[in-house]
């Protein structure tokens, strides 16, 4: 059974300016969906709804597992997770920051340990556990946050902007990270991009953001 959300009519206003008009999606199938438009177009403000971060000013957003709709508290938002296109780390190892997720959740010991080695492999920082995660270059940084996300086993996954401000290498890399999510089936994963190459590549579901509103691609 897949975790799903329906977005039903957002309205978002900032400093007066409509940034989200009636914006509608279902996303109840497991799949990869890339949501694209210009910059500034409203992509990360739906995403911050999406994950109950922001309210809207209009409509809603509902998860339903099992025909149900479930509550928006703390045990919903522990099954979904944001990593945003600058990932902040802590000053401290690869494992630590990766295990950080865990550790607030109680998980310790070898369960830990697996899990964080097997995030990181998956994100190929395997080689890197020790490290300072400050010493990480940017593209790396940004697969750390995609690791530290994978650890707590979201079950819906957002990435905003994942490979804004990476080199080539990293972006392949992420690109690859992605495909290999749906492949074992590990998460619904929802992206913003404004690079339409790299939103074909992806999509199992094109959306486009244009007037503050959703379209299918």
């Amino acid at each position: 059974m897949t975790l799903g959300f329906n977005a039903s009519h957002i309205g978002k206003k900032y400093s007066g300016d409509q940034i989200l008009k009636d914006c509608s999606f279902s996303f109840s199938e497991q799949g990869i969906y890339v949501l694209t438009g210009a910059n500034g177009c409203g992509k990360s403000t739906f995403l911050r709804i999406c994950t109950l971060i922001e309210e809207p000013d209009s409509g809603e957003i509902n998860y339903f597992f099992d025909g149900s709709v479930l509550r928006k508290n703390l045990e919903l938002k522990r099954r979904i997770t944001l990593v945003l296109p600058k990932v902040g780390v802590f000053n401290t190892t690869v494992f630590k920051n990766v295990a950080y997720g865990l550790r607030i959740r109680g998980i310790r010991g070898p369960e830990a340990e697996e899990r964080v080695a097997k995030a990181l492999e998956f994100v190929e920082l395997g080689h890197k556990t020790m490290q300072s995660a400050l010493s990480l270059s940017s593209g790396e940084t940004q697969r750390l946050g995609i690791a530290r996300a994978l650890v707590i086993r979201p079950e819906v996954l957002f990435l905003d902007e994942p490979t804004a401000s990476v080199d080539q290498k990293n972006t392949r890399i992420i690109e690859d990270i992605i495909l290999n999510m749906k492949r074992d089936s590990m998460a619904t994963v929802v992206i913003t991009t404004h690079d339409k190459e790299q939103a074909a590549r992806l999509a199992d579901y094109l959306l486009v953001m244009n007037d503050g509103k959703i379209l299918s691609g």
